[in-house]
């Protein structure tokens, strides 16, 4: 496989990762499940905040009030998924 197509991947996959573990988080602190006091709690959120907002903000923008039901992780996840599939397909070694 192809060095740069490998490192795409793995962006991809990471950033993967991190809107999961920004959902998850942000349910937790939803949910009252962690305590938004504490200091190491409030720099992940932060930090999980600051990593994905950018990501979602145009997402959450274009689709529809849902009455506080937030699908924008979901449609940026689907779309990362259709960019490294595109990727994929056409630059060599379907993934």
């Amino acid at each position: 496989m192809n060095p740069l197509l490998w490192l795409f991947n793995t962006v991809i996959e990471l950033v993967v990762w991190v809107v999961i573990a920004s959902a998850i988080v942000s349910w937790l602190v939803a949910f009252g499940v962690v305590n938004m006091r504490n200091q190491f709690i409030r720099t992940v959120v932060d930090a999980l905040y600051r990593l994905t907002e950018p990501m979602l903000r145009p997402i959450r923008r274009m689709l529809p009030n849902l009455g506080g039901v937030d699908i924008s992780p979901v449609v940026l996840l689907v779309g990362l998924y259709f960019v490294r599939y595109l990727v994929n397909y056409y630059l060599g070694g379907f993934y």
